[in-house]
């Protein structure tokens, strides 16, 4: 079996970088990225990566970052590694300024060319994890995919770079479950001579979304499902709008439920249950379970007809295609005066349940049920 790896940044992604210089000169400046031990303990003896430090120290060994400031300190941080059994099977250090362009300076390759074109290394398995765009960059002339410990993408301003990016995070605990456990990305498409529905779901997204139904009011209502789930959520619809809302609704609710469906798979780990909310004068409430049983109780009355373009007798229907699609039992309650606060309470209110229900624990890597089986 080809070995992968890990190339890990060290300033920013193993220890919090200094301030102002950027030089880990000092115990003082000393601080670890949080919980980046549990994390990293947990990738080194669960996974078979190979761990290699990739770091660039500007000027180390010049009058202004001299050898003696830098290796008590970096010797400290392996020291603290090792006794917690965590140890990198190679360091490299580049010694370059930004402007000496040398071939050894990330995002460069010059420093790790034993791993390219070597046949005993899958690097297309393997993942750069830091937190600048070169650490993508690196990625990226490696040939494998990156983990960015960002918020979001958006230092990323090349497509091609965030193509390379599989995962923005500030967290080591979704590093080491998105390593563990997994991408949980589904696509479905689903065309009928009434609709053509596309359908992308990143369940450990960050709530990006790309909603187009021809209808206004159900997208604002599509991505509540997203923004308030943390789900990274793409939604097209080309409906017979021409004849009336009910076919785009109905089959959108049973391309989201199938795309849902498929992105669990095997639902390890999964917190399962889920619940929730609160909106104005309307109180919300939301229960799931992806128990593998549809089911629906709806117990939600609207007095208009429509709130926006979206007939109101089409929201029973649309989460009861969704909690068929999904295999899912949803029991849905709202009361309130503001018809339109209802149902996006609702919405938001599932939105929050599905973030609840999809929350895995690779600590606790089972299937959430007696029976073996969801």
């Amino acid at each position: 079996m080809k070995k992968k790896v890990l190339f890990i940044d060290r300033d920013g992604t193993l220890v919090i970088e200094p301030p102002v210089d950027y030089q880990l000169d000092s115990f003082e400046k000393l601080e670890f990225y949080p919980k980046v031990f549990r994390n990293l303990h947990f990738i080194h003896t669960r996974l078979d990566f190979e761990l290699v430090m990739v770091t660039n120290q500007d000027g180390l060994g010049t009058a202004s970052f001299p050898e003696d400031t830098f290796w008590p300190v970096h010797n400290l941080m392996l020291k603290s590694f090792a006794g917690e059994g965590i140890t990198f099977d190679d360091i490299c250090i580049d010694r370059s300024f930004p402007e000496d362009n040398a071939p050894t300076r990330k995002p460069r390759t010059g420093m790790l060319t034993r791993y390219i074109h070597n046949e005993e290394y899958d690097l297309a398995g393997s993942f750069v994890i830091g937190d600048r765009a070169t650490d993508v960059e690196l990625a990226k002339n490696l040939g494998c995919r990156a983990i960015l410990l960002q918020p979001d993408t958006s230092i990323l301003k090349d497509t091609e770079l965030e193509n390379v990016c599989a995962l923005a995070t500030t967290d080591w605990d979704r590093i080491a479950e998105f390593l563990f456990a997994g991408e949980r990305i589904a696509e479905v498409r689903r065309t009928t001579k009434e609709t053509d529905i596309h359908v992308r779901i990143n369940l450990d997204g960050n709530g990006t979304c790309d909603i187009s139904t021809g209808l206004g009011f159900f997208d604002h209502m599509l991505e509540q499902i997203g923004k308030h789930g943390g789900i990274d959520l793409t939604i097209r619809v080309k409906g017979d709008l021409y004849v009336d809302e009910h076919h785009t609704i109905e089959d959108t609710a049973i391309a989201l439920g199938e795309c849902i469906y498929q992105a669990l798979g095997s639902k390890r780990g999964i917190e399962r249950y889920g619940y929730c909310l609160p909106m104005d004068d309307c109180l919300c409430q939301v229960a799931l379970d992806f128990g593998g049983r549809p089911w629906l109780v709806w117990d939600a009355s609207f007095r208009r007809e429509k709130i926006g373009e979206m007939p109101t007798e089409m929201f029973l229907h649309f989460f009861k295609s969704l909690s068929d699609s999904a295999r899912m039992n949803l029991n849905i309650r709202a009361e309130g005066e503001n018809e339109h606060h209802k149902i996006e309470g609702i919405f938001k209110a599932l939105a929050r349940s599905l973030k609840m229900a999809i929350r895995r624990d690779i600590y606790h890597y089972e299937v959430p049920s007696s029976k073996g089986s969801l």
